[in-house]
């Protein structure tokens, strides 16, 4: 919408114009969306991201939604979700929200599985423009400990993956070439994974606190996390509400609030606990497997 000469004449360009073209656009000041898609999807999958993009604009008319593709197709944008260096990642996707005219006021976020962490390292690394709520869908934030499907039990890629993983997931030419391995958190090696974890060790401050980091993410309205509870993908579930393995041992999994992570407040979590800033919801299916009405319900309201 072009703002006329006129009301540049009568009311400047400053806050009140501003206010007033967004009473003009009526539907159109809504809060705007940014998603960012999974391991093996792409920003504009009609049967996935499109699918959500949609389904947001039905439902919040006017509003603006940007899917994010990483690189300059789809074919690009995929296969970055699983080789392109997840910090490089983050930056061009901060670029590009920052060079985004709609979203200079603000703007929610959901990502979806390895898209949620990635969103929450935007939040944390990059405050302008300022997100405001941060929707987790099955996003792994202890990361994981194992790829039980990735996404499909046929899938080569996935059968390489693992093979890499389990051969030296913190090698530099694994950690540097494969975004899963970057996300690979071995309870049994804490030592390795937090010296040689180029991304998740550091969003998540295992080796120095960031200050800027937790100030940045204690600025969220809300961090809101989905967890599958019948997720046949993630290893272990718990990431996606922030628990992991307790250390040094592979089979009982910590709640967030039991982590030193949360007991010595690295990232502000205990604080935003204690503010009614996490919110935690499950969804009785696998992996991203949820109905329209379940969405409806319990994730658009955070979107509005």
């Amino acid at each position: 919408m072009a703002t006329s000469p006129l009301l540049r004449l009568l009311f400047g360009t400053g806050p009140l114009l501003a206010a007033l073209l967004g009473l003009a656009r009526g539907s159109n000041a809504t809060v705007p969306l940014v998603l960012w898609h999974g391991m093996g999807d792409s920003c504009c999958n009609p049967l996935s991201m499109g699918a959500i993009k949609k389904m947001v604009e039905v439902k919040i008319p006017g509003i603006y939604v940007l899917s994010l593709k990483i690189g300059d197709s789809i074919v690009q944008d995929t296969e970055n979700s699983f080789f392109m260096d997840v910090n490089a990642q983050v930056s061009l996707v901060c670029a590009q929200l920052s060079r985004d005219p709609q979203l200079k006021g603000g703007y929610n976020a959901m990502g979806f599985s390895q898209g949620g962490q990635f969103l929450r390292a935007v939040a944390q690394r990059c405050p302008s423009p300022p997100m405001r709520n941060l929707v987790s869908v099955g996003g792994q934030h202890q990361g994981v400990y194992g790829l039980p499907r990735c996404p499909g039990e046929s899938s080569h890629i996935c059968d390489w993956i693992r093979k890499m993983l389990n051969s030296g997931a913190y090698t530099p030419l694994v950690q540097n070439h494969l975004v899963q391995a970057q996300y690979w958190h071995d309870p049994l090696n804490e030592d390795l994974y937090k010296t040689h974890s180029l991304f998740l060790a550091d969003i998540n401050q295992e080796r120095v606190v960031n200050e800027t980091y937790k100030k940045n993410l204690m600025s969220l309205n809300k961090l809101v996390m989905v967890k599958f509870l019948k997720d046949s993908m993630v290893d272990p579930v718990d990431s996606e509400w922030f628990g992991f393995y307790g250390p040094g041992q592979a089979k009982e999994t910590q709640t967030l609030q039991e982590s030193a992570l949360y007991t010595e407040d690295r990232l502000g979590l205990q604080q935003m606990d204690k503010a009614g800033k996490l919110v935690f919801l499950s969804s009785d299916g696998d992996h991203l497997q949820f109905t329209d009405e379940w969405f409806n319900t319990n994730l658009l309201p955070y979107l509005r």
